[in-house]
């Protein structure tokens, strides 16, 4: 269903990419009074629109943005800081269902845009951004339990770099895998091992050890099964 692909990929840009971490933290402070809540719903409706491209979609697009904002709200409202990370997957979960059922609903849409209008470019597009931000979120709070108290001087590391090299290694491994190339993901894993393990193994922290290899391993999950499912449904 490349309607449902669409309405996915304007999702994701909206909801991590375009979405900046001051916006999030203004709307878990301030709820419903919150400005950026409101352009962050306008900015689903003007991602929607241009990406279906569909002038006879509008209502629907409309639709998405309105629902949305309930579910948004109902999510930073009842949020706590027990709740937060269950919230979060409930809040991803919700959004994707609407998505779905307004993508059956309209049985009418014909893709105008050549580029976003080929299934295997809008695909490939929509993994691309999905391995970036919105995965670096979801394994963010799936392992935020563990995470270790770092003494002050400890973490010395460059501000967000382990964000960005999770990234980069999720889209390498997810090209591996689209490309029919998996076994390149072997070298991957020994080029982490030797810079990275051989660190935490001067540190001589068992905790700090697990929780980065927790995080490592469902970061490569995550892409090899995101590689897996691209190179099945375009085969």
């Amino acid at each position: 269903m490349i309607l449902f692909v669409k309405l996915v990929l304007a999702h994701l840009i909206g909801d991590f990419v375009f979405q900046p971490l001051a916006w999030v933290k203004a709307k878990e402070s301030w709820k419903l009074k919150a400005w950026q809540l409101y352009a962050h719903v306008l900015l689903h409706a003007v991602l929607v629109t241009v990406i279906v491209w569909d002038v006879y979609f509008w209502p629907w697009a409309l639709l998405v943005a309105g629902t949305h904002f309930i579910i948004d709200a109902l999510k930073i409202s009842l949020q706590t800081e027990k709740t937060k990370r269950v919230l979060f997957f409930i809040d991803q979960l919700l959004h994707l269902i609407i998505l779905f059922v307004i993508a059956c609903a309209y049985q009418d849409y014909v893709p105008e845009l050549r580029i976003l209008g080929d299934p295997i470019i809008l695909l490939f597009i929509t993994c691309i951004v999905f391995l970036t931000t919105p995965t670096s979120s979801a394994i963010r709070f799936f392992i935020a339990r563990w995470t270790p108290h770092m003494s002050e001087g400890e973490d010395e590391s460059l501000q967000s770099a382990g964000k960005y090299i999770g990234i980069l290694e999720r889209l390498f491994v997810f090209a591996f895998f689209a490309s029919g190339h998996p076994e390149g993901v072997g070298f991957l894993i020994a080029a982490k091992s030797v810079f990275r393990f051989g660190d935490l193994k001067e540190a001589k922290s068992r905790k700090l050890t697990e929780y980065v290899l927790i995080g490592t391993l469902i970061s490569f999950g995550m892409a090899m099964l995101t590689g897996i499912v691209f190179e099945r449904l375009t085969s």
